[in-house]
C-alpha cells in the first residue's frame, strides 16, 4: 500500500503498484541507476536519468504524470524524487519504488537490458 513518511516529499510504492500505476496511463520510471547498473537489466520504458544529473536536467523529466524513480534499493531514488521536488515537481507526483529494482525483476515484471529503453 502507498505510504508516506513524514518529512519525505514523495510517496514509498511497491513494485507490483509502481506496474500498476504504469499499466493506469501517464506514468513514468525514472531510472537513476549508474550506466552499468541500468544496462545489466532495467524496468522496460524507463527513462535513465542518474541521480547525480536530476538537477541538472530536471527539463527532460514529463511535465505531466506520476514520476516513478527507482534505483537499487530505494535510496538513490528516494534522494532523487527530494531532488524533483526541490526543482519544483509537485509532491502528488513522486513515488519512490523502495524494493529497487531487484524486487521488480523478482515480482517478474517487464524487463529490458542494454541503454535502450
Amino acid at each position: 500500500m502507498p505510504r508516506q513518511v513524514e518529512g519525505e516529499p514523495y510517496t514509498r510504492v511497491t513494485s507490483p503498484e509502481a506496474a500498476d500505476m504504469l499499466q493506469a496511463g501517464n506514468a513514468t520510471v525514472i531510472d537513476v541507476r549508474n550506466p552499468d547498473e541500468y544496462a545489466e537489466g532495467h524496468v522496460q520504458g524507463a527513462q535513465w536519468l542518474p541521480v547525480d544529473d536530476v538537477i541538472a536536467r530536471f527539463d527532460e523529466l514529463p511535465t505531466e504524470g506520476p514520476l516513478l524513480f527507482i534505483c537499487m534499493v530505494g535510496a538513490r531514488s528516494g534522494l532523487a524524487a527530494e531532488y524533483a521536488a526541490a526543482m519544483g515537481a509537485a509532491e502528488d507526483r513522486l513515488f519512490n519504488i523502495e524494493d529497487g529494482t531487484p524486487g521488480w525483476i523478482q515480482a517478474g515484471l517487464p524487463v529490458s537490458t542494454g541503454m535502450d529503453a
